[in-house]
């Protein structure tokens, strides 16, 4: 559903956005129509809290669904644990939990990726910067560059944008390794793409096993069910 309101006090421009399987509607400045006004409306606090909104080549996407537990949240906490142990443990740079905000002005892209990694060498070749805070100088609220890696879980109502158009836009943000998994049905995809010359390719499974270049690990997820009944992920590393 395409929106357009004018007020005498503001001007919102149009977006579509989803809760759920319903399509609804979010006011959004239309100063947000151009990158550099998303980006400060992103960082402002006019921005709605509990919203993920995506800038993609000057489409806005917003999704306010909540998550669903067993295909989405139980497992990016999963992940996002072992990756952050891994960083964490070989002090390898820095883990960003889901919400960060991610930004490639190259791309025309900011967005908040379910994790994203940066290495210290991204930050110290200029690869990657957090922007200056505007209360606290080093309390950034914004990552910009090109990231080392990023992960993203399909839900019902991100499946376009995680499948086709930030596959794109991570790989012309320069995006070293993208982890795309879909867990929405009983077949579980776990793709782990990397650089190709025209995009991203995903590496082929050896016994289950996924190597990641960026990690210097081979990766295999697998589930099964806890006492209560409930899926339980486990990111296995090797």
């Amino acid at each position: 559903m395409d929106l357009v309101s004018n007020t005498a006090a503001t001007v919102f421009v149009p977006v579509t956005c989803y809760t759920g399987d319903t399509e609804t509607g979010v006011k959004v400045p239309a100063t947000a129509h151009t990158h550099d006004g998303f980006r400060a409306w992103a960082v402002s606090d006019d921005f709605p809290q509990g919203v993920r909104a995506t800038f993609i080549a000057g489409e806005i996407l917003v999704d306010m669904s909540p998550e669903y537990f067993e295909s989405h949240n139980f497992l990016k906490t999963e992940i996002s644990a072992v990756i952050y142990g891994i960083v964490r443990q070989e002090k390898l740079g820095r883990f960003f939990s889901d919400g960060a905000l991610i930004t490639n002005e190259a791309a025309a892209l900011s967005c908040e990726p379910d994790a994203t990694f940066v290495s210290h060498e991204s930050f110290r070749s200029g690869r990657c910067r957090l922007t200056e805070g505007v209360s606290r100088p080093n309390d950034s609220k914004e990552l910009v560059g090109s990231p080392d890696w990023v992960v993203e879980i399909v839900s019902k109502s991100s499946v376009r944008k995680d499948k086709q158009l930030l596959r794109k836009a991570y790989f012309d943000a320069g995006v070293q390794e993208y982890w795309l998994i879909d867990a929405l049905s009983d077949q579980v995809d776990f793709e782990l793409l990397t650089r190709d010359n025209a995009g991203f390719v995903a590496i082929e499974p050896q016994d289950g096993w996924l190597t990641s270049t960026v990690f210097s690990r081979a990766f295999r997820l697998t589930q099964r069910r806890d006492a209560a009944g409930y899926v339980e992920w486990s990111l296995e590393v090797k």
